[in-house]
C-alpha cells in the first residue's frame, strides 16, 4: 500500500471515530424527573396565594431561558401564629398543610440553573412586582421537601377607588384606597400590621412640581383616604403609597388626572 493510501485509510478511521465519538458525546443522559415546590412568602407577613389570585411562577433554564414549568400559587396564607407571632428556630417550617405553593415535576438530565419568576398577585395588577431567584438543581434532587423554595415579595397591596381621568380647577375628590400586605393581610391602626407605624400618604405633582405628601386617614376595614382638591390646571400625577421605614417595605399605585381651567 502506497504511503498515500496509507494517509487516506488513516484519515477515513480517525473521521469514523471522531464521529462516534461526537455522536455519543451528543446522546442526552436520561433525564430524571426533579420535584420543586415554590412559595411566595409576603415581606413581613404570610403566604401570597388563592385570596390574592396567587402569584403566577416561570421556572426556567438559566442558561437557556427554556421554560420547565408554570402555574400560580394557590392555597391558604399560613398560619398566623407560626408565621408571624411564635419567633422560629433554625430548621423550624414555615408552611403548614394546605399553604399557598406550586409544585411542579420538571425533567432534568444535568445540574442546572434554574431562575423562577413569581409575578403578582394575579388579583391585583396594579400593586403587581416582579421577583426572581436562582439555584442549582441536580436530578432527581428537587425541592419540595418541608417549605421548598421560598421566595420573599416585598410591597403593599394598594387599591385605588376610581378617579376621573379629566377634572376642572375648583373640583374636589375624596381619593379613597385600601391598603394591605401583599398576602391581603389587613392593614390597620393598633392592628397586627400596625398602620400606625407606617406611612400612608398621597404624592402629588403637578406638570412635574411636587407638593407636600397628603397623609391618608381612617383604617377601618384597611381603607384610608384624604380630600383633594385642584386649585390650579395641568398634568396632576398622584402616587399613593405605603412604606414601612422598619423595613423599607413599600407598595405604590399611580394615577393621572387631567385638569383644565375654569369653563
Amino acid at each position: 500500500m502506497s504511503v498515500r493510501s496509507l494517509s487516506r485509510v488513516l484519515l477515513a478511521k480517525q473521521l469514523v471515530i471522531g464521529g462516534l465519538l461526537a455522536g455519543t458525546l451528543a446522546l442526552p443522559a436520561g433525564a430524571e424527573d426533579t420535584p420543586v415546590t415554590v412559595r411566595a412568602l409576603s415581606r413581613d407577613a404570610k403566604f401570597i396565594g388563592s385570596s390574592m389570585g396567587g402569584m403566577a411562577v416561570t421556572l426556567r433554564d438559566a442558561a437557556t431561558g427554556a421554560v420547565l414549568a408554570e402555574g400560580v400559587t394557590a392555597g391558604g396564607t399560613g398560619d398566623t401564629t407560626r408565621l408571624i407571632k411564635t419567633p422560629r428556630a433554625r430548621g423550624d417550617a414555615l408552611a403548614g398543610e394546605g399553604d399557598a405553593g406550586f409544585s411542579a415535576v420538571i425533567d432534568l438530565a444535568r445540574p442546572t440553573l434554574v431562575e423562577v419568576a413569581l409575578r403578582g398577585p394575579v388579583d391585583h395588577p396594579a400593586s403587581a412586582v416582579e421577583v426572581t431567584s436562582r439555584m442549582w438543581l441536580m436530578p432527581g434532587l428537587g425541592i419540595a421537601e418541608g417549605d421548598g423554595w421560598v421566595i420573599e415579595v416585598p410591597g403593599f397591596v394598594v387599591d385605588l377607588d376610581q378617579t376621573p381621568a379629566t377634572a376642572a380647577v375648583g373640583d374636589s375628590l375624596t381619593l379613597g384606597a385600601k391598603v394591605t400586605m401583599m398576602c391581603g393581610c389587613p392593614v390597620t391602626p393598633g392592628g397586627l400590621w400596625n398602620a400606625d407605624t407606617y406611612a400612608i400618604a398621597a404624592h402629588v405633582t403637578v406638570d412635574g412640581e411636587a407638593r407636600p405628601d397628603l397623609p391618608l386617614t381612617g383604617g377601618e376595614g384597611s381603607r384610608y383616604a384624604v380630600p383633594l382638591r385642584f386649585d390650579r390646571p395641568g398634568l396632576w400625577r398622584i402616587d399613593v403609597y405605603a412604606h414601612d421605614p422598619a423595613n423599607g417595605n413599600t407598595g405604590v399605585v399611580s394615577r393621572e388626572i387631567r385638569v383644565t381651567p375654569q369653563s
